[in-house]
C-alpha cells in the first residue's frame, strides 16, 4: 500500500489493491459508495435501441444523436478499459425521520409549490464533477498518468446499466438504480479509466412483484415494468420539455413545478435512504416550503438570483412560470377559500398582458380551469 501513496504503480498487484483505497478516498469526498464495471455492455444494446425506436426519449435528441456510443464506453472515451461508478447520496442531514409523508401531505395541498428533493440544494452537476474530479486526480498520483473522464448526467452514459453491473443497486421497475439498504434517493457519477481494475459484483434485484412505482406515477409514465416514456414524466415536462406541455397532461402533474418524486416516495425500500452530511445538499430556502404565489412573484432578476448555483436555473424563467402557471391552475380546480382563490386568479389575470405567447396560453388554460370548476 505503501506504492500506492507514496509512487505511481501499475503492477497487478498495486491494481487489485487499489479499488480498496479509492473507496477510503471516495468516502473522505463525501460519496457513499464506488463500483468498478466492465466496458462490454453489448446485451443492453438491443433495449436501448427499442427505447429510442419508441420515441421514449420525447425531445432529448442528445440520446439518440450517439447512437450505440451510450452502451460503448471504449467508442465513447478511447481507451478506456474500466468504468468506476460511485454514488452519492443527496438527502440533506437535517431531513426529518417522516419526510416521505411531509412530501407528501405538500403534494396534497394545491397552494404549494412542490420541487423535487434533489433539486432544493445545490446543482448536484457541480457538486459530483468537482469531487469526481478529485478523485481522478487520486488515482493518478496513485498510478501515474492516467487516461480519464468524469461524467455526471452529462453525456450519454448508461448510468444505471453501469451501476447495476458495479453493485450500485439494481434497475427498479421505476428505471432508477435501487440498493436494498439506501433505496434511491442518490445520484450517479462515472469516471471513465484506462486501468485494468478489477469489477465489482453485481448485486441482485428485490422489486418482487411490487409495482408501487408503476401505480403512483401521476401520468402512467412507466408503462411496463422497468419501460419509461419520458414523454409522459412530469420531470421531463417541466425540465426538457421546450414549448407548451401537452394540455392532457397538466391536470396530473398538480402541485409539481420541477421534477417528480412520486415513483420513490412509493418504493419500500426508500424507508432506508439516506442522509449526506455535505452543506451542498441542505435546502435553499424556500425551495422546500414555498406556495404558488411566493414563486410566481420572482420576475427573471429574481428567479437567476435566487437560483444561482442550482440545477433548476438552467430551465430558466420562461419555463418556470410556465410550470407554476399550470399548478396555479390546477389549484383552481381544487376546492379553495375564496381569498386564495381571487389571488390566484388575480395573479394570473396581472402577468397576462405582458406575457409571452407560450406563457400566456398556459395562463389562460388555467384560469379556465377556475371557470370550469367553481
Amino acid at each position: 500500500m505503501e506504492s500506492l501513496l507514496n509512487a505511481p504503480d501499475r503492477t497487478p498487484e498495486a491494481l487489485n489493491a487499489l479499488p480498496g483505497q479509492i473507496r477510503a478516498w471516495a468516502l473522505e469526498l463525501g460519496f457513499s459508495q464506488i463500483g468498478v464495471a466492465h466496458v462490454d455492455l453489448a446485451d443492453a444494446e438491443a433495449g436501448l435501441q427499442a427505447w429510442l425506436d419508441a420515441g421514449f426519449h420525447g425531445e432529448m435528441h442528445y440520446m439518440a444523436a450517439h447512437g450505440m456510443k451510450r452502451a460503448r464506453p471504449a467508442e465513447l472515451v478511447p481507451g478506456t478499459i474500466c468504468v468506476l461508478t460511485a454514488r452519492m447520496d443527496y438527502l440533506p442531514a437535517t431531513l426529518a425521520a417522516d419526510w416521505q409523508q411531509q412530501e407528501l401531505a405538500a403534494l396534497a395541498d394545491p397552494a404549494r409549490a412542490q420541487v423535487s428533493l434533489y433539486a432544493r440544494g445545490r446543482d448536484y452537476h457541480k457538486v459530483l464533477r468537482q469531487r469526481l474530479q478529485q478523485l481522478a486526480d487520486r488515482i493518478q498520483a496513485a498510478v501515474g498518468p492516467l487516461g480519464h473522464r468524469v461524467f455526471t448526467d452529462s453525456a450519454p452514459v448508461l448510468e444505471v446499466e453501469l451501476a447495476s453491473r458495479s453493485g450500485i443497486g439494481w434497475r427498479g421497475k421505476h428505471t432508477l438504480t435501487l440498493h436494498r439498504e439506501v433505496g434511491s434517493m442518490f445520484f450517479l457519477g462515472e469516471i471513465y479509466l484506462d486501468l485494468a481494475l478489477p469489477p465489482s459484483e453485481p448485486v441482485t434485484a428485490h422489486c418482487g412483484q411490487c409495482r408501487a412505482c408503476l401505480d403512483a406515477c401521476p401520468t402512467g409514465a412507466i408503462v411496463a415494468p422497468y419501460r419509461l416514456d419520458a414523454r409522459r414524466c412530469i420531470s421531463y415536462l417541466t425540465i426538457e420539455q421546450d414549448g407548451p406541455i401537452p394540455e392532457a397532461l397538466r391536470p396530473a402533474m398538480g402541485n409539481r413545478i420541477y421534477g417528480c418524486d412520486d415513483c420513490q416516495l412509493a418504493c419500500p425500500w426508500n424507508k432506508f435512504a439516506q442522509r449526506n452530511a455535505l452543506p451542498d445538499f441542505d435546502w435553499r430556502e424556500p425551495l422546500g416550503h414555498a406556495t404558488l404565489l411566493d414563486l410566481w412573484a420572482w420576475d427573471e432578476a429574481a428567479f437567476l438570483k435566487r437560483t444561482e448555483g442550482s440545477a433548476i436555473r438552467r430551465i430558466g424563467h420562461a419555463r418556470w412560470r410556465r410550470n407554476i402557471a399550470v399548478a396555479i391552475g390546477n389549484a383552481l380546480r381544487q376546492t379553495l377559500p375564496a381569498d386564495l382563490r381571487a389571488d390566484l386568479r388575480a395573479a394570473l389575470t396581472t402577468a397576462l398582458p405582458d406575457a409571452s405567447p407560450l406563457l400566456a396560453e398556459h395562463i389562460e388554460w388555467a384560469l379556465r380551469q377556475s371557470c370550469d370548476h367553481t
